[in-house]
């Protein structure tokens, strides 16, 4: 892995400024920009343009923040924690293998709180170096977040932990706010994606985003490696992470697959990564020159 670069520096030294605190004006203008898409909302590319004043589209979230949990993580990436991490219900995705299925795919309830509960939480992050929004996805309750946001007075950066299927306008009212992207990419190609996530042209859209999210802040790119799935989708994600961002980026190459919720529906994710093939990814990795950890 390449060292000390650059761009990194504040990130691996934890000397983040919060951006949505240098700019309280564009915070306000953002937040009620949101609220409106909720008319007809297009906050992922689902665009299911549903009015969530009246229903619920993909992600099954309404018009108030729902959480599933909201705790200082020491899980996460070593230049991250402590971080202080909110978990929200719901997603635009439907990962086969997910996880965190029973907070994505609403086998919890979670909590329905208010907009000044929400601040409140993220006011409690102080001892933390960050504050952390994942979920599920946090796309979904955009407006509530830059609501909440607004209201926060503590100097702590924004980690946006996403699967990276936002909207142009997500993006539009993310710039200037996050202080990193965590992204979550799973797949090289649109078909893995409609098959094991249920999500039509992935690769498009979130290479797209990436290329938009590298612009205007700092961002940490995690890949799970799938068993089976080095020539589609582990290849091509670290080939797009080189050709586009070389070793300004950093890349946690994760091992930790297994085949929770669906997974046994799928016979070559119905298993555990062989420790071979993560080794072949992450030779691969290096011989890309990429900065990755593992």
């Amino acid at each position: 892995m390449s060292k000390g670069l650059e761009r990194y520096q504040r990130v691996l030294s934890g000397n983040l400024k919060a951006k949505f605190l240098l700019n309280n004006k564009l915070l306000n203008e953002k937040t009620r920009e949101a609220y409106k898409i909720l008319e007809k909302c297009e906050l992922c590319e689902r665009s299911c343009r549903v009015n969530r004043n009246e229903n619920k589209g993909e992600c099954k979230v309404g018009i108030e923040p729902i959480i599933s949990s909201a705790f200082i993580h020491v899980g996460e990436e070593p230049f991250f924690v402590p971080s202080f991490t909110i978990f929200f219900m719901g997603c635009s995705f439907h990962c086969q293998f997910c996880q965190n299925y029973t907070i994505s795919q609403w086998q919890e309830n979670g909590t329905r709180i208010s907009i000044e509960s929400l601040a409140f939480l993220m006011e409690r992050a102080g001892g933390c170096k960050n504050i952390n929004l994942v979920g599920g996805e946090p796309t979904s309750q955009l407006p509530f977040i830059l609501d909440a946001l607004s209201k926060v007075k503590i100097n702590l950066p924004i980690i946006w932990n996403s699967n990276f299927f936002m909207s142009l306008r997500s993006m539009d009212m993310l710039k200037g706010i996050v202080d990193v992207y965590l992204s979550d990419f799973k797949y090289g190609n649109n078909s893995c994606a409609k098959r094991l996530s249920k999500v039509n042209n992935y690769f498009d859209i979130v290479s797209r985003n990436h290329l938009l999210a590298f612009k205007d802040s700092e961002l940490v790119i995690r890949h799970l490696v799938l068993p089976n799935h080095f020539e589609c989708c582990t290849r091509k994600v670290l080939e797009f992470v080189s050709e586009n961002f070389g070793d300004k980026v950093i890349v946690n190459l994760m091992d930790q697959y297994r085949p929770f919720w669906n997974a046994h529906e799928y016979p070559e994710i119905n298993g555990v990564l062989e420790k071979e093939e993560f080794d072949f990814a992450a030779n691969y990795a290096e011989n890309l020159g990429l900065n990755f950890i593992k």
